[in-house]
Formats: C-alpha cells, structure tokens, sequence
C-alpha cells in the first residue's frame, strides 16, 4: 500500500493562506521538488489544484531559474483532482468522485512509491477519515494574524508522533509526524 503525506507551508500562528506572504525561498523549492520526487501522484481539492496549474502549468516565462525544476515536477506529475464542480481537469489529471474514503483507500491500494496531498480542506477531510500517513507541516517564522487555519473544524484531536525535523537558512522548520497508533 502506497502512504499518503501531506505537507503545507504554515505560518507560527497557524495560517495556512498562500497569501500570507511566506516568501519564496529557493532552499525551501529544493527540499518540496524532492517531496514531490517521493510520490506517484497528488491529490489536490479543486481549489488548491487550479492555484497550483495557474502558477505552475507549463511554467516557462516569469519564475526564477531555481524554481524552475519545482516548476517542471509538478507540471508533469500525475494528478487526482476531488471535486464536484469542476468538469474535466486537463493538466495530466483526473476526476476523483463518489465517496472520498472508498476513492483515497482505491488509490493508495495501487503500487507505487506514495501519494501526496496538498491544501487546506481536502486534508482536513482526509485526516477525519484517518487516511493520512505523514504530516510535514513547514513552519515559517512569520505571524499572519489571520487565517485560515491548519485543520479548523477537526471533530477530535488527533495524536501524532514526530518523526524528523530539519531546519533551513531561512529560520523555517519542517516537522514531519505520523499518527500514533
């Protein structure tokens, strides 16, 4: 069974709004490009999945040189899309609908090296289910002072053991954890 991990950029206080002026860091660009390389696929809600084709599809004019190999990965990756409401996805995806859990369960019974979730309510749900494998929460030392927030409406606390943490020049930390069994 192939995990699935989450990751996401968070602020200290917990917002987790891309426009929350996080600055890119080519350091950062590095250590996603080489998550991303972990992984078989994404699975993106519709809304994180038209932000990231708009910044990202067939990225040739406008993005610095070292944000280019981010850039191409995630252009060529294969992508699941959960939504009601888009149509057809034509940036190398495909429609995930029906049943979340039953969908997720299907695709990380395939073979392969992972599946990785980017987004704010698709991993909420996802984590409710208990589908999520791995958390990386890259925290960045910045305060927003507004949200939204990393799983805002979670019904129950979940308990999550850390397994890695690595520290990058900028000051941002990412921990990675698993769910306690």
């Amino acid at each position: 069974m192939r995990p699935l991990r989450y990751s996401i950029n968070v602020t200290l206080d917990g917002c987790c709004d891309h426009r929350a002026g996080i600055p890119p860091d080519e350091e950062l660009h590095r250590h996603h490009t080489e998550n991303l390389a972990q992984a078989d696929a994404l699975l993106f809600g519709r809304v994180t999945y038209e932000m990231m084709e708009e910044a990202f599809r067939s990225p040739t004019q406008g993005l610095p040189d070292w944000m280019m190999p981010f850039a191409r990965t995630i252009d060529a990756a294969k992508k699941y899309v959960v939504s009601s409401t888009l149509d057809r996805p034509d940036w190398n995806a495909e429609l995930v609908r029906g049943d979340l859990g039953q969908a997720v369960q299907r695709l990380k019974r395939e073979s392969g090296k992972g599946l990785f979730v980017g987004g704010v309510k698709l991993p909420l749900a996802l984590a409710e289910l208990g589908l999520i494998d791995e958390y990386e929460l890259v925290v960045h030392p910045r305060l927003a002072g507004h949200g939204p927030t990393l799983f805002a409406g979670l019904s129950k606390p979940l308990d999550l053991k850390l397994v890695s943490e690595r520290r990058f020049a900028s000051g941002a930390v990412v921990l990675r954890y698993e769910p306690r069994v």
